[in-house]
Parts: structure tokens; C-alpha cells; sequence
């Protein structure tokens, strides 16, 4: 079974990370970033996963996107499966989603890596 390594990033911190499959979450899901009392959170912050993880979408987003993984891990070329996932500063939705695509991909037994490109970096004033 082959790998895979989730990129999350924000879309305002530079271009996209090259990968098979490219997620935008910028339009379609609410940012929490809108939130004061989460704008200066992180995915890693209970409140800010929960705003995410419970946005009407988001579950379905994550199995079609499992699934779109094991469709391209299905092909005939081995190696590991690219999947980068972006929102607009890369601290909440992005990272959030990138960890329930991870959890889902383990559960289905592919090894999986993650790496958060922008969620170090600061909130972005918009």
C-alpha cells in the first residue's frame, strides 16, 4: 500500500505546493478567522478544530478526498500519494483538515505524513 504526505498551507503565504490531488477550502467552508476569539488560534486548539470539524461539508470533504487517495494509489505507478490542502493563512481549516485526512487515511492502514507549511506563521491582517 502505498504512502502518503498531506502538505497543508494558506494560499496568502505563496503558491501552492506541487502534489497530486489540491484541496482549496478557501470558498466553501466558513474561515474561523472571522471569530475573534479564534482568529489568533491554531489547529492546534481544541475550539478552532471543533469550528472546522463541524462545518456542513467538511466529514463528506474528507472521505472523497480518502477515497480520491486510494484511487490514485490504485494506478499502475508506485510511490507516494501527494495531497496538499489549502486555506487562506494555513493556521485553521487547512491543518485541521489535514489531520482528519490523516486519521482517516491510518484507519484504512496507509502510512501517512504530515507537514504544515504556513501554520507557524502569523495571522494575516485582511
Amino acid at each position: 500500500m502505498s504512502s502518503v504526505e498531506i502538505i497543508s498551507f494558506g494560499y496568502l503565504h505563496g503558491e501552492p505546493p506541487p502534489a497530486h490531488l489540491t484541496i482549496d477550502l478557501r470558498q466553501h467552508f466558513r474561515d474561523p478567522h472571522v471569530s475573534p476569539e479564534l482568529r489568533y488560534m491554531t489547529a492546534e486548539d481544541e475550539p478552532v478544530r471543533t469550528a472546522v470539524l463541524g462545518t456542513p461539508g467538511i466529514a463528506d470533504l474528507v472521505a472523497a478526498t480518502a477515497a480520491a487517495v486510494a484511487a490514485f494509489a490504485s494506478g499502475p505507478s508506485s510511490g507516494t500519494v501527494t495531497v496538499a490542502d489549502g486555506c487562506a493563512g494555513g493556521r485553521h481549516r487547512a491543518p485541521t483538515f489535514a489531520q482528519a485526512l490523516a486519521a482517516k487515511l491510518a484507519a484504512d492502514g496507509r502510512t501517512v505524513t504530515v507537514h504544515h507549511r504556513d501554520l507557524h506563521r502569523p495571522v494575516v491582517d485582511r
